[in-house]
């Protein structure tokens, strides 16, 4: 055992469902792994802990100040909202993340988001197994326009790693590619870089791959959604506090956009009353854009090297490093 810290994870789960090895922590200190915390054991469960790491669970700055043996905070995911990192860097407790780990799965689900929106495929084969093509008349059928993406312009909102190769996939269909990113340097890809007003207007589908932040929230509201072409399709696979649930019902149950494919909302798991769970044309997935095992496991690596490389002296993928 390279150290003897407590290390402890609070939310392991959903990381690991038993399907992966925990063992490149347990080399690394005296670990411990719950595989949910509910808010009221979170202190009960790291009050020994040197090392916490946590997925969705809370650290904020009632929990931090009352963990006095705290000394790394490890987030197993890319999102590190969950932490108070400035309570943290108060302390000197480093926040670490792992910041590239599935953007070949996100894409893939931003796609296959896409795909249903514009094939229905998943409908359709329920209805051949429900027996509609046994009794129908005509030789084939579908129940919603099929749309032919090629030709068409796909407008990606956050231009970073995902967005990229959500735009390689694109232009792969024959899709026209346009970006809004005030960050992003040109990369040399057929994108063409616009303001999101632009974007919104000429877009034929909006895929969203932007950072939650007080400027991004809610970005898809009312008024976006009023430059959109009724004929649009949107996808998000970021952060469900991009889009104000409710405008994007609206919008869908009165025929002002085309459709929706989203693998995340404001509040996960949803209330029986968001708007969307009953909106037209509004298909949802339950946040599973990152969790195919190959990218779990790449997870739980990187967050392992995080681990090691602080405890060698030279952190890595600090996120709240000092200023």
């Amino acid at each position: 055992m390279v150290n003897s810290m407590k290390i402890v994870v609070l939310d392991g789960y959903t990381l690991n469902p038993g399907d992966l090895s925990w063992e490149p922590f347990k080399a690394l200190g005296d670990f411990e792994t719950h595989d949910r915390t509910p808010a009221a054991l979170t202190v009960e469960r790291a009050c020994d802990a040197e090392i916490v790491l946590t997925n969705k669970t809370i650290l904020g700055r009632a929990e931090i100040a009352a963990l006095p043996r705290l000394r790394y905070i490890g987030v197993l995911a890319t999102g590190y909202n969950v932490v108070d990192i400035e309570a943290a860097r108060e302390r000197g407790i480093p926040v670490c993340n792992v910041p590239e780990y599935g953007t070949a799965n996100v894409a893939q689900a931003a796609v296959a988001l896409l795909l249903e929106l514009t094939n229905r495929d998943g409908h359709h084969a329920q209805t051949v197994r429900e027996g509609r093509w046994t009794a129908a008349t005509d030789f084939c059928y579908w129940d919603f326009p099929l749309v032919e993406l090629s030709g068409l312009t796909l407008g990606i909102v956050g231009y970073g790693r995902i967005g990229r190769a959500v735009g390689r996939i694109g232009r792969a269909f024959g899709m026209k590619v346009l970006a809004a990113d005030g960050r992003a340097e040109p990369t040399g890809d057929d994108v063409r870089f616009v303001d999101l007003d632009t974007l919104f207007r000429k877009s034929d589908v909006v895929t969203l791959h932007c950072p939650l932040t007080p400027e991004t929230k809610e970005i898809i509201n009312a008024a976006r959604l009023a430059q959109m072409k009724p004929t649009a399709f949107l996808v998000n696979t970021a952060r469900g506090g991009l889009v104000n649930e409710a405008d994007l019902a609206d919008a869908l149950n009165h025929d002002r956009l085309a459709g929706a494919g989203l693998d995340v909302l404001s509040v996960e798991p949803p209330a029986a009353d968001n708007p969307l769970l009953r909106a037209k044309n509004c298909i949802i997935t339950p946040h599973i854009a990152w969790a195919t095992r190959n990218a779990r496991a790449r997870l739980l690596n990187v967050a392992a090297d995080n681990l090691g490389a602080w405890l060698r002296g030279q952190p890595q993928n600090v996120v709240n490093a000092a200023r």
